[in-house]
Order: structure tokens, then sequence, then C-alpha cells
């Protein structure tokens, strides 16, 4: 099988709410995210985590904070690229708020 990393993009907007949401409507929020993962578990090798505040470090070696709306990732196997597209059809992320999108990246072995 071979890995993919996954990245989730979100509005800046939407990410700065989920930081007043009560932890009850977090849950209940993932509610989705977790029936999407029973469902195509043997596709996750990490679920990932929601990403928040990056940073970018240029050529002079100056870092700044990073214009990429990056909300998470998630890391996820199988055949083909296609294939893996195939099961974020019906991802609850696209489904959030306007703005969303999900980038698949196939790992390359070295």
């Amino acid at each position: 099988m071979k890995k993919f990393v996954v990245i989730y993009h979100a509005p800046a907007e939407a990410m700065a709410a989920m930081a007043t949401v009560s932890p009850e409507d977090k849950a209940k929020g993932m509610e989705a995210w977790m029936a999407w993962k029973a469902k195509n578990d043997n596709h996750v090798v990490d679920f990932g985590a929601p990403l928040m505040g990056g940073q970018t470090l240029n050529g002079n070696g100056d870092w700044s904070g990073s214009s990429r709306e990056v909300s998470g990732y998630s890391i996820i196997q199988g055949t083909s690229v296609e294939e893996v597209k195939g099961i974020f059809s019906d991802h609850p992320h696209l489904h959030w708020t306007d703005g969303c999108s999900i980038e698949v990246h196939e790992c390359v072995e070295m």
C-alpha cells in the first residue's frame, strides 16, 4: 500500500471560531468525522489532528506567520491516489463551511 498525506484547508475565520465552541459542541461536530473514520478505518494510518498558527521559514532564515489556511492533516494508505480520492468524496470537512477543501499528496519512498 502507498501512503498519502492529506491536508485539510479551512478559512481562518472558521478555525478561529472553533476556539470558542463548547466541548459538547466540539464532540458533536466530531461525530461525522468519527463515522467517516470508522467507515474507512482500513485506510487510516494516522487520523491526524487540527493544526493552527503555522510558521514559514524563508531562504534568508527569517520566520513569519504562514498565510496558508491549513486546518489539519491525516495519513492515509491506499493502492492509488484514485482510490484515496474516492474515500474523501463524502468527507465531513467539505461540508463544514464554505471555502473548505482537501489536498492529497502521495508519499514517495526515498
